[in-house]
Formats: C-alpha cells, structure tokens, sequence
C-alpha cells in the first residue's frame, strides 16, 4: 500500500490504545485523542468554556509546549500520522511533532517519561480545522507515541498508522491468531466494502453491531464476495472462526477459506453453509503452512469476525523474530538481549551486527529464532 492511511491506526482505543498522561488537560480530556469515531461538534458549555470533542489544553502564558503520551494499541512500525484539528479553529495548536520510544513490559508514567525517545514526525506546521496528514520514515518498532503541541492548543483526533509486528515471545506462549489485526495480520485486498470494513473483521475483542464488521453491497451478479488476510507470520491454521453475529438478515449463506503459501493454494476450509447471527467455529484438516488466507462468501453478505487460530511454521516464526528483532530501537535491544543472561559486551556487539547472521549464542536463538 502506498497511502499510509489505509493501515491500521496503531493508537486507536478500538485496538487498544491509551492515552497514559498529558501534562495538562484543563478544557478537553486526553482520552479523545484516539477515540476511533470521528470528532463531533459539540456546542454546550461547562464550567471551563466551550465543550470540545478533542483535547485541548490551557492557553499557555510561561515558555515551553504541551504534550501528551499514547500507548499504541499493538506495537509496531509507524508510516504516517494523522493530526487532526477538526472544530478547533481559532484555538488550534500552530505546531506539532511526534516521537517514538519502546519499553518493556508495563511501564509506569514516570519510566515513560524517561525512556530514550526518537524523533518520528519532525516539528510541522498544523492548519485549524483540518485532517493534517505526515508520512513518517522510520523502520523501528515503538510501543508508545508523544504527540507534541507548540505551544498549547486543541486537537481533535491523533491517529498512528502503520503495521503491527508482534513480540515473538508472546507468540511462543501460547494460541496465537495468526490474522488478528494485534498480531500483525493485515487486509490486502476485497472485493467490495461498502457497508464495513474489512480491516475490522481482524479487529480486537467481540463485535458488537453490524457497523463493527465486513458487509458489502447487495451483489446482482453469478460472482461472490471475498477478502484477503495477510498473516502475522507463516504458520499452520488449527481452528477457524467464521462469526456472523448480528447479522440476521444479510449473513452470507456458505464460504469457504483458501490459504496461500510456499506449496501453493491449500484448501482450509470447504465451501461450508453458514447461519446468521452465529459464531461458527471449524477444525481444518491441513497441516500445511500458508502465509495468506483469502475467505470467499457466497454470494454476499457481511460478517462480524474472522479469526484463524495456529501456530507458526518453524520457517515462519524465525522470519517473525527476525523482523522483530532487527526493528528495535538500540535501547531496547540491548535491554532484551540482557534479559536472556548475554554479557554487556556481547550484547552491544549483536544490537551494531544487526541483521543478524545465523552463528548466534544459544539463548539468542531462542529468543529470536525460536524452537527449544
């Protein structure tokens, strides 16, 4: 995809994400910023002026900018960001700038604050009531954005999109979802989206309304309807989730799943009859690693949820750690290396060798190749 906007908005609270901390907050709350609907106008005033669908800080009277710090829903590579000024015209930040930091595990406020953050967006001009778009350039993995405001102002809406790529230890630690969105599956193609979008069929958690899954138009033709997952890595599906909740009248009335991989086109799952409102659940008989999975439903309809549990091939998980691995921030890297008992001068060694060869210590191949 060449638009950045057509992936994943990283920040989003439908993924996941939080707005941890602001340093100031005082006419709109910093939970706004990634609510995943558009921004309303709002027209009520409260004790502190006019209400706004946004975060908007004080006017500022001393020197410095405002700021506020999102955990991204799922970890990842950020390739462009959204800040958007819709209903903030004559209080609108002049100026902004993001950066990008990785931490481990849970972090607390206060470690935020200090982690070793790396410039993503560079300071740029804003325009009032407006979507601003940036690409950014960066090939490393952040787990959390700092949206900068000089020097204080409203903001509506901040969106980080990019692609997700998943902590290889997660994915050795048990049923893994090799197309959710959080793992770093991804929509490459469909044939027709009118009514929902696809990306949401891989979204987090239970859908819970026709709007928050795939529905495409009324075909009135002999083809079907269909939608391409890319995997989060190669792997093997072991159970299959069709769920067609909330749609009564409009669920399709068979499909069928189609992976692709090193081997070619492997069958997952038959053309299968399907109910409405019902959360199928089926047990393919492959074994064969694929890398992408396409669901064709006939002859149309809409669907709330897909989900394709497995495992990763060996060939597919070390391509996962590798990636992961290779995409850390130097801090981060030496910080994981550390955990698996590596000496500090060897640590530093591998994080300035990165790509990594194939002669790597035993508990670094563990870590990033998998396997015991």
């Amino acid at each position: 995809m060449t638009d950045f906007t057509e992936l994943p908005d990283l920040a989003s609270r439908a993924l996941g994400g939080a707005v941890v901390a602001a340093n100031d907050e005082f006419f709109a709350a910093k939970e706004n910023l990634i609510l995943p609907e558009p921004p309303a106008a709002r027209t009520e005033f409260g004790h502190r002026g006019k209400e706004y669908d946004g975060w908007e800080t004080r006017r500022r009277r001393t020197s410095g900018h405002d700021w506020a710090i999102v955990r991204l829903g799922a970890p990842g590579i950020v390739a462009g960001a959204l800040v958007d000024t819709t209903h903030f015209s004559g209080n609108y930040p002049p100026q902004a700038w993001l950066e990008g930091a990785a931490v481990e595990g849970h972090p607390t406020v206060d470690e935020l604050t200090k982690a070793a953050w790396e410039p993503l967006l560079k300071r740029s001009d804003l325009a009032g009531n407006t979507h601003n778009h940036f690409p950014v350039y960066s090939d490393r993995r952040v787990t959390h954005v700092r949206l900068n405001i000089h020097p204080d102002g409203g903001v509506a809406r901040l969106r980080v999109h990019g692609t997700v790529l998943a902590d290889p230890r997660l994915v050795d630690a048990g049923p893994f979802d090799l197309a959710a969105l959080e793992n770093g599956g991804l929509v490459t193609a469909v044939s027709n989206e009118f009514y929902g979008r696809p990306q949401q069929l891989i979204g987090r958690g239970l859908a819970r309304s026709m709007g928050e899954g795939w529905e495409t138009a009324r075909r009135r033709d002999k083809g079907n309807d269909w939608v391409e997952v890319s995997l989060a890595c190669e792997g093997v599906v072991t159970l299959a989730e069709l769920d067609t909740s909330y749609f009564l009248g409009n669920a399709p009335g068979t499909a069928s799943l189609t992976g692709f991989g090193p081997g070619g086109a492997v069958e997952i799952l038959p053309r299968t009859r399907l109910q409405p409102d019902t959360r199928h659940r089926f047990v393919p008989s492959s074994a064969t690693g694929v890398e992408r999975v396409r669901l064709d439903v006939f002859p149309d309809g809409g669907m709330a949820r897909l989900r394709l549990w497995g495992r990763p091939t060996a060939a597919g998980r070390e391509a996962l750690g590798r990636r992961w691995f290779d995409a850390l921030p130097d801090v981060q890297a030496l910080e994981v290396l550390r955990s698996t008992g590596l000496a500090p001068e060897e640590a530093g060694r591998l994080v300035g060798a990165r790509p990594l060869g194939d002669d790597l210590p035993q508990e670094v191949a563990r870590l990033v190749v998998g396997g015991a």
